[in-house]
């Protein structure tokens, strides 16, 4: 039997764990969150919303299902750091191709095993979210800690241009269906011309909009709104992304010349972005929402909906104007989930409800927006 190596997580408020590598040889430093989905780690790793972030799975056991080529939101891992209580290398899943750490190898994304994640878990909801280094070659504690304490903060930082697509393409891939895989549309097949903005989006938004009836063009963040204007879109629709929210003026700029024009479908950092195109602002969340279990209920219907969410920012809800309503809230904190604006075609959500892979309560999003669109064609 192999050798574990050793590897320490270290925080920056100095709080030191120690477990054992099972990723990548090196070290690695972000902002420190916790997870608390019990399947999906593959979907997480990959979210470019994580992008800046080592995470914590609260759920005790990961690796037992492997990694495939399909449960992928990017072209890779995304993460800065991962961190599970217990890892299975031998796993056993009939679409499994490789063990989860073989691949995080593969991709140099260091990794850790070994420690009280639950320890951990209390820890960042007691104290927050903050900086930390997992490393595996240097295990000098107080260096360790020094280094730690100069790590930045989230706030204040611009990780879309990190993630965000160096030019435009058509999406052609649809949902995924047991034993036939993803479908296949052509790249212009759909009734609604969707422009969507990439600040990190997921793949399964895309093919929700696609399977929704929309011909949907990805652009770069930075794309001007009177390219994007010109090429007269039906809905633009704003994607998830990392970082915080008030370091991209000059994407929420942008924004601001698409509100009444045209319809507009908002999720996490795009509706962060958004609500500050209409005048709201965004702070910074304790230690933020992330998990497949989170209830949100529509305000207008009463009906709580479970739902995947992965944000460490919101929107300060006494900021929205008049005309803006509140349509969502969050069950645990009462923060804001969602927003509409029925007289500028705008729907808004915080939380994901592509939701890959799982909960669905909330995947009806993706067919109002087609009927905001459809509402807005006729006048």
């Amino acid at each position: 039997m192999k050798k574990k190596k050793k590897a320490l997580l270290v925080l920056s408020d100095g709080t030191v764990f120690e477990g054992y590598s099972f990723g990548y040889d090196g070290d690695t430093e972000g902002e420190v969150v916790f997870n608390t989905s019990i399947t999906g780690y593959q979907e997480i790793l990959t979210d470019p919303s994580y992008r800046g972030q080592i995470v914590t799975m609260t759920y005790s056991q990961i690796g037992n299902y492997g990694v495939n080529s399909e449960d992928m939101e990017s072209d890779h891992p995304q993460v800065a750091g991962f961190i599970v209580k217990e890892y299975f290398e031998n796993y056993s899943n009939f679409r499994a191709e490789k063990s989860l750490g073989e691949w995080l190898r593969e991709h140099k994304i260091v990794a850790i095993e070994g420690i009280d994640t639950r320890k951990l878990t209390r820890h960042i909801r007691n104290e927050g979210a903050m900086p930390g280094l997992i490393s595996t070659t240097d295990l000098d504690v107080d260096r360790l800690k020094k280094r730690a304490k100069e790590i930045p903060p989230m706030s204040g930082q611009d990780l879309v241009k990190d993630v965000t697509t160096d030019k435009p393409y058509w999406w052609s891939e649809g949902v995924w269906e047991p034993g036939k895989g993803y479908r296949k549309y052509s790249e212009r097949d759909g009734e609604y011309f969707v422009v969507a903005y990439d600040f990190g989006i997921k793949r399964n938004i895309l093919r929700l909009l696609k399977s929704a009836g929309a011909r949907v063009l990805v652009v770069p963040s930075t794309t001007p709104y009177r390219e994007v204007l010109d090429m007269k879109p039906d809905g633009i629709f704003l994607s998830n992304g990392p970082g915080d929210p008030a370091a991209l003026d000059y994407i929420v700029e942008n924004i601001s010349h698409f509100i009444g024009v045209v319809p507009i479908f908002g999720i996490c950092l795009g509706h962060q972005l958004l609500s500050r195109a209409l005048g709201a602002k965004t702070f910074k969340l304790k230690f933020g929402h992330r998990g497949a279990n989170q209830p949100v209920m529509d305000l207008e219907t009463g009906k709580v909906e479970i739902t995947a969410q992965n944000h460490g920012f919101a929107v300060d809800t006494e900021t929205l104007p008049d005309s803006v309503r509140k349509s969502h809230i969050n069950l645990n904190d009462k923060t804001l989930e969602g927003i509409r604006d029925d007289t500028r075609f705008i729907l808004s959500v915080q939380y994901h409800p592509e939701a890959s892979p799982g909960p669905h309560d909330s995947a009806y999003l993706f067919r109002e927006f087609v009927q905001l669109m459809e509402r807005f064609r006729k006048g």
